[in-house]
């Protein structure tokens, strides 16, 4: 039986109940623990969670508390959640891997009182901060290695917690007490909060009720044919709005299973054992898979190199016409079938996508290559463009409308309209509340009329109806000479080459633009053990005259690619230089969910734009970095300076109207 897809529940805990009722022997969750995979039933999830919501009860969680969820994708932190809520607690989800002081701000900012947490090292965050969390009073764990000896007056094994909640629903006034808290949730609740990733400033405590929530999920799941047949993996950070959504809402409403990985660096391992329906990525994820797929052909024999190559020019011929169900000559149907036995099932199989039904990317532009590359393999790879304040989807491209350079039409029920000043605004089904404790920046976020603004430029594509997204709205400028400058445009474009990680781009209100580049390690090590390139460490490997020569090569293509659009033509990256260490969120340089704080690392690397601009050659800089263990410590480097060439462009190209 399909799941509804207009759920009756209006709180998660309900649907809880629901979930159970029909489809309660099917899988709700799997979770791969010292390699192996274990399963729960949706029966066994309620049980589950019902035995943690009294156990959470008997250490004083009531009605409007809120409780930080603090570690990795893993089945009891996904309980705590639904726990948090069939008490009428507020869950506030923190990033696994933030530090001590990111970690401080949300559990103060929240007023949380209890935190359930992974492990050692995140107990040991909150302790050495606890001076800060005045209102903290109690700590439950899941992973007990390491934790025998510290002192347990406040802190419990969610194991024990969860055993002592199952004793105690033995006496029937406590389980009915527990029936009547689930009746008792409103729609109108708050379900959640989550806090924004804090691109341009301190994170805000994205406030989401229960009704609203539940109503954005029923439509994607209608919108993608979802039902409790398919399966997702969770291995996406579960602070993110992507992970709450597309995983604990879609699957709570269409009743689909959520396989927890055993850790993020086995995610890739576990996609290939798992064998997911529905799939979602950045591009980032589909770009690695496909540079360590290219680095293992680049090792093979050559017959299988060459009939590797043919059969994906077959497939660039012809797969996306079959995957679009378009006309296409019996020859290359039978070509592409004979690919598809020989090339195309192998490779999804082992990339883990061979039975991905729906798979979308979002959060950055994808390159038309890439997203065109998988989507000759058969994968039916889509995009979405969503933020947190709108509980994801506000676009999504139907099946058969698939464009690489855009993010598809409003989805059903989300009205989008855009400004004078061409930045997207919304109403969606899934519209926050407010920003947790902050009216100001709650009005500011919304127009007189109710619409939520973006903060994206985009604008409406006139042959297709599908909204297009320029660049955040702040950071579009100009050059001095009044050219457009869209700084995310520009970096996109270069992080479509494999051997670009980030870049950063300059250039409003000066001459022209200059960008900050960090490699990525893994395709250009690749490169460099290939061609005999000898380096001890990134910072050697970025400052090697070879990889200048190879970025600069891939900067110069760029630039004749936004030669080619007279709103860019006159925005060509002029001058560059690699960057000696990798961004880094430790270092506050980048976003937890990876995006770049541009005015931070303007003043962070105030003499390397210096020397962009003044003709240096090279400049000198330290930097402090952080290390993995916590302790702080300095790195100085003497980066090169190179120009790059670019096309030459009429002179009333490029200028901004």
């Amino acid at each position: 039986m399909a799941a509804n897809t207009r759920a009756p529940a209006d709180t998660f805990p309900k649907l809880l109940l629901r979930n159970a009722s029909s489809f309660g022997d099917r899988p709700a969750m799997r979770h791969k623990d010292l390699g192996i995979w274990q399963t729960w039933t949706w029966t066994q999830v309620r049980d589950q969670v019902l035995a943690l919501a009294a156990g959470l009860h008997r250490l004083g969680l009531k009605r409007g508390d809120t409780i930080a969820i603090v570690g990795s994708n893993r089945p009891k932190l996904y309980w705590s959640v639904a726990a948090a809520q069939v008490l009428g607690a507020i869950p506030v989800p923190v990033y696994a891997d933030a530090v001590a002081d990111e970690l401080a701000f949300v559990l103060a900012h929240a007023e949380v009182r209890f935190a359930t947490v992974e492990d050692q090292e995140q107990v040991d965050k909150i302790l050495s901060v606890s001076e800060r969390l005045p209102k903290l009073e109690k700590m439950v764990y899941d992973e007990p290695r390491g934790l025998r000896e510290y002192d347990h007056a406040n802190l419990h094994p969610v194991d024990q917690v969860i055993a002592g909640g199952r004793e105690a629903l033995k006496d029937p006034a406590l389980a009915k007490w527990l029936d009547g808290e689930i009746a008792a949730g409103k729609g109108s609740d708050t379900s959640i909060i989550l806090y924004t990733s804090g691109t341009t400033g301190q994170s805000k405590g994205v406030v989401l009720s229960a009704e609203r929530c539940i109503a954005a999920g029923s439509d994607t799941v209608a919108f993608d044919k979802l039902t409790e047949k398919d399966e997702a993996l969770a291995y996406l950070p579960l602070a993110w709005v992507g992970d709450h959504y597309l995983n604990y809402a879609q699957g709570m409403v269409a009743g689909f299973c959520m396989a927890c990985c055993e850790t993020s660096d086995t995610s890739m391992a576990d996609l290939r054992e798992i064998g997911p329906t529905f799939f979602f990525a950045p591009p980032r994820t589909f770009e690695q898979m496909l540079t360590r797929l290219m680095i293992r052909m680049e090792d093979a024999g050559f017959v299988k190199r060459k009939l590797f190559h043919y059969f994906i020019g077959v497939a660039r011929q012809h797969g996306e016409a079959i995957l679009n169900r378009q006309p296409v000559p019996l020859h290359g149907r039978l070509l592409y079938g004979l690919g598809d036995i020989l090339v195309y099932g192998p490779l999804k199989n082992v990339l883990g996508l061979t039975n991905v039904r729906t798979a979308y990317t979002a959060g950055e532009a994808i390159g038309p290559d890439l997203f065109s590359f998988y989507r000759s393999l058969g994968l039916n790879l889509k995009q979405l463009y969503g933020q947190t304040e709108a509980f994801l989807y506000l676009t999504a491209q139907p099946d058969g409308q698939i464009y690489s350079d855009t993010v598809g039409p409003a989805m059903p029920n989300v009205d989008l309209r855009i400004a004078d000043n061409g930045e997207v605004l919304f109403k969606s089904p899934g519209q926050f509340i407010s920003y947790f404790k902050d009216e100001a920046k709650t009005k500011e976020a919304m127009t007189s009329d109710g619409y939520v603004k973006t903060g994206d430029a985009g604008f409406f594509d006139s042959k297709t109806g599908h909204l297009k997204i320029i660049d955040r709205a702040k950071d579009v400028g100009k050059l001095k000479d009044g050219t457009l400058f869209p700084p995310k445009y520009i970096e996109n474009k270069l992080k479509f080459f494999p051997n670009i990680r980030e870049a950063v781009a300059y250039g409003d209100g000066r001459d022209c633009v200059a960008v900050m580049i960090n490699i990525d390690l893994t395709a250009v090590g690749s490169w460099a053990e290939r061609n005999n390139v000898i380096y001890g460490s990134y910072q050697e490997l970025a400052g090697h005259p070879l990889v200048y020569g190879m970025i600069q090569k891939n900067i110069e293509e760029t630039n004749r690619s936004l030669a080619e659009d007279p709103v860019t033509a006159g925005a060509q990256v002029k001058r560059f230089l690699i960057l000696h260490k990798e961004l880094d969120a430790d270092d506050g340089e980048v976003t937890r969910t990876q995006k770049v704080r541009r005015g931070f690392v303007a003043e962070r690397y105030a003499p390397l734009i210096d020397a962009l601009y003044d003709g240096s050659k090279e400049a000198d800089i330290s930097t402090q970095v952080t290390f993995e263990d916590g302790r702080k410590g300095t790195l100085s480097a003497r980066v090169k300076v190179r120009d790059a060439a670019t096309v030459p462009v009429a002179p009333s190209l490029g200028k901004a109207a």
